[in-house]
């Protein structure tokens, strides 16, 4: 590769990263997985929104100096790659925007098909593990300056939808009001029932679960569930994932199967809001597990309404709230009983939901909860 050609990547790599979601970096490792995706003849439009992420035909003609012909070229082959939303707003308008690498854009779209396991889609599995070993190694080696001085100034990414069923009692998981704690600044949206968020869509769309497609193709399958098309689109979102063949179209009820069969399992209501703007609706759904959600591995913030709260007086010890725990911030104590331990619940009532007991209730408390990986031993 000739410097010339090297540099666009790297210009192509730098507006990626500002395109929201969570920025990367300029490093071999990012321009690999760009040169993998996309050609040198693309690179152009990709730089041309160096300055705005989000632009209409005409600013991306002044911005690109390219033909409203060579524009719709560039842009339908690169939709397919996860890397331009290429839907109307509310209004209408046509508007293009740019997307990150991860959160949500390259990485999710990349992973969200039905794969074929064959050699290209193990290639680019591999580069985005040597991404994240590579960002994991990063965090360990200034792991107390990343924890005091970067994650505190993280924007949360997501926000936890927390289950409101007891899943061996059929019961109504308890939801009390914490009066003692100040109201924040910030308000999250109202909607903590998953299922109240998927009627409200009338276009819903089901792609495939990235986390375990991503690590099917490591050769390390999900041990906590054999799901893996329950990830929901809604709106714009899913126009966008159904027409570049991300997703398909499903009507409400199939959404509400699937939502089922997903708690069954025990997996985690994630919702994602446009830009990571929670005042906004949402625009999908993830369903996470413990073992494959790529967000255990490094650091993260989520946006949670609650935090569980043990009754130990009804609590026999039997442990499955502990195995069920997707963040590890509970444990048994000397006693025998459960207890929350550490800042690392995000409130999404699995634990609640598989108590046998009804001995675990979810106290309101929004906040922002701030994850990283535990530093090794």
């Amino acid at each position: 590769m000739s410097e010339a050609v090297k540099e666009k990547y790297i210009e192509a790599v730098k507006a990626i990263n500002r395109a929201s979601g969570t920025p990367l970096g300029v490093t071999d490792t990012t321009i690999d997985i760009l040169k993998f995706l996309v050609p040198e003849e693309y690179l152009d439009l990709i730089i041309a929104f160096s300055k705005r992420k989000s632009q209409t035909m005409e600013q991306i003609k002044e911005s690109s100096g390219m033909s409203e012909e060579e524009i719709l070229k560039n842009v339908e082959f690169l939709a397919k790659k996860g890397l331009i939303m290429n839907q109307p707003s509310r209004s209408g308008l046509m508007v293009f925007r740019l997307m990150p690498f991860i959160n949500v854009g390259v990485f999710e779209y990349t992973f969200m098909n039905k794969l074929e396991y064959n050699d290209s889609e193990k290639e680019i599995a591999m580069l985005f593990q040597k991404l994240r070993d590579e960002g994991q190694s990063r965090l360990f080696a200034n792991y107390d300056y990343v924890i005091n001085n970067i994650l505190p100034n993280i924007r949360p990414i997501d926000r936890t939808v927390p289950f409101t069923e007891n899943r061996e009692t059929g019961n109504e998981i308890e939801i009390t009001i914490n009066e003692e704690i100040e109201a924040p600044v910030e308000k999250i949206l109202p909607s903590q029932n998953v299922r109240e968020i998927i009627n409200k869509f009338d276009e819903i769309a089901v792609g495939h679960c990235y986390c375990r497609h991503y690590k099917d193709l490591l050769g390390e399958p999900c041990t906590q569930t054999d799901l893996r098309e329950n990830c929901f689109t809604f709106g714009k979102s899913a126009r966008y994932t159904t027409e570049q063949g991300f997703a398909r179209m499903i009507s409400k009820e199939e959404a509400l199967d699937i939502l089922e069969k997903s708690e069954t399992d025990g997996l985690v209501h994630k919702a994602y809001h446009p830009n990571m703007d929670f005042k906004r609706e949402e625009d999908s759904i993830c369903n996470c597990c413990a073992d494959c959600c790529g967000q255990w591995s490094g650091i993260t913030v989520n946006l949670s309404n609650y935090v569980s709260q043990v009754n130990q007086e009804i609590c026999v010890g039997c442990g499955t709230c502990v195995e069920k725990c997707p963040t590890g911030s509970l444990e048994l104590n000397d006693e025998g009983k459960s207890q929350k331990v550490g800042e690392r619940c995000i409130g999404c009532g699995v634990c609640a939901a598989f108590c046998p007991e009804n001995a675990i209730s979810l106290v309101e408390n929004e906040r922002a909860v701030r994850l990283a990986a535990p530093r090794p031993a």
